[in-house]
């Protein structure tokens, strides 16, 4: 079984930063793109940024200049890392990745969220 768990979530005011993490464990023999997602209250799921393994990056406008991801291949870690936050901002983040287990089979696995609250 493999399972992605968010970390760094918390309460930050308007114009501060956060860096989120997401890790990786269980049975994997590697992992492509690595995506992350948020929701904001009351929203729709957005991308908000992703990683290639060849680290090619992506990002969706409201968060380009402010935002940066990042990956770590040898711990199966993906980082954002959140500049200049708004309350826009605001929203339980998820993270994304297909991993490739053993099997041969690659799965999609989805993180339980972490919720970054920006509010003065």
């Amino acid at each position: 079984q493999v399972k992605l768990v968010e970390s760094g979530g918390t309460l930050v005011q308007p114009g501060g930063s956060l860096r989120l993490s997401c890790t990786a464990s269980g049975s994997i023999v590697s992992i492509s793109t690595m995506t992350w997602y948020r929701r904001a209250p009351g929203s729709q799921l957005d991308l908000v940024a992703r990683i290639s393994s060849s680290d090619s990056t992506e990002y969706a406008d409201s968060v380009k200049g402010r935002f940066t991801i990042s990956r770590d291949n040898a711990k199966n870690t993906v980082f954002l890392q959140m500049n200049s936050l708004q309350p826009e901002d605001t929203a339980v983040y998820y993270c994304n990745a297909p991993v490739l287990i053993p099997t041969g089979r690659e799965v999609e696995v989805w993180g339980q969220g972490t919720l970054v609250t920006v509010s003065s």
